[in-house]
């Protein structure tokens, strides 16, 4: 009964953990770039004070993300690109630091900063600034080109570069805010760009979450809570039990 107590707390307590991985995946089904968040449990002994061989709790024990690719859909957008490959985008996230998305969907704000999902997009000086009602269009290798209001097609002008990088071997990390960073975590590390990531202009690379597969993931989880708080009952109910025979005794 110890034992059954101790695995389904914890286990319920990782359940609802995983309910609000898979609830976040659900929810980015639609968002470009997005990559799933992969959740998974392993028993382990309870460590501390109540150790005791009949103890067992529940851990997260593989968290991480899905990097396989998106579905890409032509969308004929000049601000829309598609990363190719194993390449990502950089951006700066709140703190000013250089992180990395797959999010290609660009927007330019009211000060001509280019961003990805309300972050700037970093090019080779820092945040990548763009003439306020240009037309814009984006070259295979993360090239800027804008043509004036107004001004004939020989106008056209470069005005930045796209960073792109490949982590390689050494991987990323997804921070709390959705970015992915290169490093160990609390020591972010910068990319350098890499000249063989390549992008299609006028495309969009879908989540790679698959909403028919979430909403099962999401049954099952609920039901797996359900069943493990119904143990806790019953565990509590065997304890009261057994303390009412002790007190006939």
């Amino acid at each position: 009964m110890d034992r059954m107590l101790y695995t389904a707390m914890s286990g319920a307590s990782q359940s609802l953990q995983q309910q609000s991985v898979v609830s976040n995946n659900l929810a980015n089904a639609s968002t470009s770039g997005f990559r799933a968040q992969l959740h998974a449990m392993r028993a382990v002994p309870v460590q501390g004070d109540g150790v005791l061989d009949t103890r067992a709790s529940v851990a997260a024990s593989t968290p991480g993300s899905d990097f396989s690719p998106g579905p890409v859909n032509a969308t004929g957008r000049d601000l829309d690109v598609a990363i190719r490959g194993d390449g990502w985008l950089a951006v700066q996230d709140a703190g000013g630091n250089e992180a990395y998305t797959r999010r290609g969907d660009l927007q330019v704000d009211g000060n001509g900063v280019l961003t990805s999902g309300g972050r700037p997009v970093l090019g080779d000086g820092g945040p990548i600034a763009v003439p306020l009602e240009a037309k814009l269009a984006v070259g295979g290798d993360g090239t800027i080109s804008a043509i004036g209001a107004g001004q004939n097609p020989d106008a056209i002008v470069n005005v930045g570069r796209l960073k792109l990088v490949s982590p390689g071997d050494a991987g990323l990390t997804r921070g709390e805010d959705g970015l992915f960073r290169a490093g160990p975590d609390g020591q972010p590390q910068v990319l350098g760009r890499d000249e063989d990531v390549r992008v299609a202009s006028g495309a969009l690379e879908g989540s790679n979450v698959s909403a028919i597969e979430s909403m099962v993931s999401m049954i099952d989880t609920a039901r797996r809570f359900e069943m493990q708080m119904k143990v806790i009952s019953s565990a509590d109910e065997n304890a009261q039990r057994a303390t009412s025979l002790l007190s006939l005794s």
